[in-house]
């Protein structure tokens, strides 16, 4: 699968001033969002910081280069950005988490059979999508013949 290209480094991607402004905050406040969700069990992280390197993209090359190359976060953004992987780690919490929020929703906060059925037509989907990705980064191989990489 191709890189996404929406989020290159490059100066010409940078909106124009209000728009620019806006991007900035919308990608800090996904920045808190996910630093939050360093320590509220069951809140994302990673999925606030791909966002925020999406708005960084468009309105600040520097956090932009921040966040990408940042010692704990890069590694994980990176991975989706290069290769559409979700650690295994990260699909069996976000699983967990979808079945523990649909449980306590329908036996607990429901009152009939509406809002489990919208909350089941939206996690079913997001978690296939979730589970349907990579697990591990592709590993470059040798061709024995050529000695070029694949």
């Amino acid at each position: 699968m191709d890189p996404d290209k929406s989020t290159e480094m490059k100066s010409d991607n940078l909106a124009q001033c209000a728009v620019r402004w806006g991007l900035l905050a919308f990608a800090w406040v996904n920045v808190g969002l996910g630093l939050i969700g360093i320590v509220v069990p069951g809140m994302p992280t990673t999925v606030f910081l791909i966002i925020a390197v999406w708005a960084f993209s468009k309105c600040s090359v520097r956090f932009q280069r921040w966040l990408w190359e940042h010692q704990t976060f890069g590694p994980s953004i990176r991975a989706w950005h290069e290769h559409r992987v979700i650690p295994l780690k990260a699909k069996i919490m976000a699983s967990a988490m979808m079945t523990a929020s649909f449980i306590y929703v329908t036996f607990f906060v429901a009152e009939s059979w509406v809002l489990p059925a919208v909350l089941a037509a939206v996690l079913i989907p997001s978690a296939a999508f979730i589970l349907s990705q990579a697990s591990t980064t592709p590993e470059t191989t040798t061709l024995p013949e050529t000695g070029e990489t694949s």
